[in-house]
Formats: C-alpha cells, sequence, structure tokens
C-alpha cells in the first residue's frame, strides 16, 4: 500500500518506556508502507511513560488505520491523531554558518528577529539553535543560507495538545481494556 496524500497527520503515541518499542513502531509502519517524516520520542511527566510524536503522509482513513494498528501494539498505552486538534507543535534546529568577525553582527541581527540564539562561537563560525515551526526554521535557513550553511540538524516535532483534562497514560491504558 503505498501512500502519496497530500496531507499531513500527526500523531501523539504514549508508550512504555521498556526496550524495543520504537522498533516495533517502526516496523509497523514499515509492513504497512507508512513513510514516517518526522520521529521524536522522549520522557513525560510519568515515570516508564514516553511520549512519541510521528507525523506521517496521510489522509484520514489511513490515519484511521495507522492508529487502529498502533493499539494493537503490547507497549502502547494512548495514541492520539491530534491532526485536527489545537496543539502546539515545535521543531529544534541547530545550524552552523560560516560567519566571519565582520559577518557575525548581521548574523545576530537576523537570529534576534526569529528569536533564535548563538550558543557557540568558532573563529570562522556561529552555531545558532532555534525552536518553532518548520517555517520559521526554514525561514531562517533561507536567510542565512547567502553566509554559507555549514551543517544542519533538526530535530522531528512535538506536539501536545491545547487545553486541560488530559488522562493520564495509565488510566487511558485501564479504559480502552475495561471496554
Amino acid at each position: 500500500m503505498t501512500n502519496e496524500p497530500n496531507e499531513l497527520r500527526t500523531f501523539s503515541v504514549l508508550v512504555e518506556d521498556v526496550p524495543g518499542v520504537l522498533n516495533r513502531i517502526a516496523s509497523l509502519f514499515r509492513r504497512r508502507d507508512f513513510n514516517i517524516l518526522s520521529l521524536n520520542v522522549g520522557g513525560t511527566h510519568e515515570a516508564g511513560v514516553s511520549r512519541m510524536t510521528v507525523v506521517v503522509a496521510a489522509d484520514e482513513r489511513t490515519g484511521r488505520l495507522i492508529e487502529a494498528n498502533l493499539y494493537k501494539l503490547v507497549n502502547v498505552l494512548a495514541v492520539e491523531d491530534i491532526t485536527e486538534r489545537a496543539s502546539v507543535t515545535r521543531h529544534l534546529a541547530l545550524i552552523r554558518v560560516a560567519a566571519d568577525a565582520e559577518q557575525r553582527a548581521t548574523i545576530r541581527e537576523i537570529c534576534e528577529m526569529f528569536r533564535a540564539k548563538v550558543v557557540d562561537v568558532a573563529h570562522d563560525s556561529l552555531m545558532i539553535e532555534i525552536a518553532g515551526t518548520t517555517e520559521k526554521i526554514e525561514g531562517l535557513f533561507r536567510l542565512l543560507s547567502p553566509f554559507g550553511i555549514k551543517e544542519m540538524v533538526q530535530t522531528g516535532a512535538v506536539a501536545l495538545t491545547r487545553g486541560a483534562g488530559v488522562p493520564s497514560a495509565r488510566t487511558e491504558r485501564a479504559s480502552r481494556e475495561a471496554a
């Protein structure tokens, strides 16, 4: 099943923090021929629980299929397709840009416009940290490109839905198992 939709879907997946979970989830996407465009995994406020933010190219029907398949995995506690929900999504990027002494002030001014910060200074370059939307990161990248980008790395998306009242991962798992 090759998936070529234009729509991007974002899933928030709470998982048990045990060895092999990432491999099982990635294998599910591979077996179903879904391409992961962005993947970020990190700890949560709950001990033993990690949150995965997964972005895939999928229409709504395929998104429901992905969600159902994720729920079948043993270590998955909760899955939420947050594509249509009000949420905050951010990326982090580190950009090393060529900079001699004369260019540094200009580069710093550009960084200020994007609320980016210089986190490392070398004799021939600056390393810049920026957090925000992909559009914000791409905008900074375009303005810094004429100086010469030496390196860049970017995280996958991290996202949380807006508002309150989100049940804990353990509560979500218990209510699912009771149903």
